[in-house]
């Protein structure tokens, strides 16, 4: 796969600690505060890895940011929330697939992205106004606006959802863009060769089958994704 390619850019900020330090082509690098809330927050899915008794597991889920914390949520009975309350490190990660990288050679295919890794310990949210604000963050960060319509959780919810809050101190970006690099004699083959770029978009929306007739869908669901 192709090592080279790389958006060049001038470092303005050292890596927040020695193991966020991005040691593969680290012309990629980011470390701005800047560039890593944006991928966050352009991106739905974060993956979030943590060990289990020397068992790796890596689980996707959605989250929200809320200045320079990232907060996570999931079912207070399940194994990742109760490990992640325990106070084990955690490493998140959000990727944002902007295009296929087709190089002339195998090797030199690659893809063009812009991906987050998130390393710390997270923190059980105990306070009932910051897990509201959390959730609400979340909420809004999948279709922003929904959480002023749509019915909060109750008690009984709140305490069947544990919220989790991570720092965004020890943070780096990764950003490939641009075209494929080829070896100067494959330039010559007889081979397409160039970025298939990609993009997420918003499809028309789907009524579910209970909607009572006469409702619309809100005005703010054309702005989801697409076009971002």
């Amino acid at each position: 796969m192709d090592q080279s390619g790389s958006m060049k850019r001038r470092m303005t900020t050292p890596p927040p600690s020695e193991r966020s330090t991005l040691r593969r082509l680290p012309q990629r690098a980011s470390y701005e505060e800047a560039v890593v809330h944006s991928i966050l927050d352009e991106g739905i899915v974060a993956h979030v890895g943590v060990a289990v008794d020397g068992q790796p597991y890596v689980l996707p889920m959605v989250y929200g940011r809320v200045e320079r914390d990232l907060y996570l949520h999931g079912a207070s009975v399940s194994r990742l929330a109760r490990q992640l309350a325990l106070g084990v490190p955690v490493c998140v990660t959000v990727t944002l697939l902007d295009g296929l990288v087709l190089a002339r050679s195998a090797f030199h295919h690659s893809v063009n992205y812009r991906s987050v890794v998130v390393l710390g310990t997270a923190v059980l949210v105990t306070d009932e106004a910051e897990k509201t604000r959390a959730l609400e963050a979340i909420t809004d960060h999948l279709l922003h606006g929904r959480w002023a319509e749509v019915r909060p959780p109750n008690a009984q919810e709140m305490k069947a959802t544990s919220v989790l809050r991570l720092p965004l101190v020890e943070t780096s970006a990764k950003v490939r863009t641009g075209p494929p690099r080829d070896d100067t004699e494959d330039l010559a083959l007889d081979c397409w060769a160039g970025v298939l770029p990609l993009q997420l978009v918003a499809r028309p929306p789907e009524n579910a089958p209970e909607l009572r007739e006469g409702i619309p869908p809100p005005a703010y669901l054309p702005k989801t994704r697409a076009g971002q």
